[in-house]
């Protein structure tokens, strides 16, 4: 059984991985890209989207751009975690074939309504403007959507961009709230799960060794990922965020989760974005699930299989 599902994003190293792995995925039946101003500005993560798609001789998925901005807030990237131009050491080009006319929103309601009820999965990796203007747009979308599995968020692990808040949430809280706030399911993937998953030297050889494009692409997203995170962070082997949603549709085994009540905090500057995950109580009816356990060694053979079956490169 193939996986219904579009993928909202901010490419982005860890983004790229996520994404070529999807278009490799033959479980997978992807719907679309849409993409949002997150890591780097808007117009270069539509680009990098582009890039990525033609890397993978996927050009038969439409990539939708979508918000430049968040919902109240001013840009903020992360540019020095993703490189200059959002792909780490890899040099840009003019991808062959642009975006689609149709904004990330509309595109997201369109694609979603027109087929049944709870068979399309939507998985986020950035921040989650377009969700929520597609929900503003559209509140039925809610009840439409399967699942959201969303990479963001951090509980027992503490922020990445302040002492409590994940970096896809700080970047546009308020439209991580009106997410959450809505009757729509939400899987979260955040620190806690992605913290233990460790793109360790080994595991950036395994994939240097499969001999086709995707994967010498995903390679040199991973040997960026490890430099800055040895430069700026000091850990050895950097932690493997975003893919994590991917994985998660594809083999979801590979985590363990715990219901919960998740809220965003939007008023206080000094915990913007922070995730407070409830977990007591009853929550037989929660909407929300929580990652707390993730196999780091079963999702890396899974980034590996699945990059394999990419094709030769030429």
């Amino acid at each position: 059984m193939k996986t219904t599902l579009i993928i909202d994003c901010d490419p982005g190293v860890d983004d790229a991985t996520g994404l070529l792995m999807a278009f490799a995925a033959s479980n997978i039946d992807l719907l679309a890209i849409t993409t949002v101003g997150g890591n780097v500005p808007a117009g270069q993560t539509a680009r990098n989207a582009c890039i990525l798609r033609q890397i993978a001789n996927r050009e038969d998925v439409p990539v939708f751009a979508g918000a430049d901005r968040p919902l109240v807030r001013d840009p903020a990237g992360a540019g020095e975690f993703h490189g200059e131009e959002g792909l780490g050491d890899m040099a840009p080009f003019d991808p062959a074939k642009g975006v689609e006319a149709e904004p990330a929103a509309d595109a997201i309601i369109r694609l979603v309504m027109a087929r049944p009820a709870g068979t399309v999965d939507l998985v986020m990796m950035g921040p989650m403007t377009n969700l929520a203007l597609a929900l503003r747009r559209q509140p039925q979308l809610a009840g439409h959507l399967k699942q959201v599995v969303a990479m963001g968020g951090a509980r027992s692990e503490g922020g990445n961009i302040t002492a409590s808040a994940e970096f896809n949430i700080w970047a546009d809280p308020d439209a991580a709230h009106e997410v959450m706030q809505s009757p729509v399911p939400v899987v979260m993937i955040g620190l806690d799960a992605t913290h233990q998953v460790r793109a360790t030297e080994e595991r950036i050889r395994t994939i240097e060794a499969i001999d086709n494009a995707s994967s010498q692409t995903v390679a040199c997203m991973l040997r960026f990922s490890q430099r800055v995170e040895r430069t700026i962070v000091g850990w050895d082997a950097a932690p493997l965020h975003d893919p994590c949603t991917v994985a998660y549709v594809m083999a979801p085994e590979l985590f363990r989760l715990r219901p919960a009540e998740i809220r965003i905090e939007t008023q206080s500057d000094l915990s913007r974005g922070h995730t407070a995950v409830e977990m007591r109580g009853d929550l037989l009816e929660a909407r929300h699930l929580w990652a707390v356990k993730a196999d780091a060694e079963g999702i890396f053979d899974l980034i590996g299989e699945t990059l394999a079956s990419a094709g030769a490169k030429s």
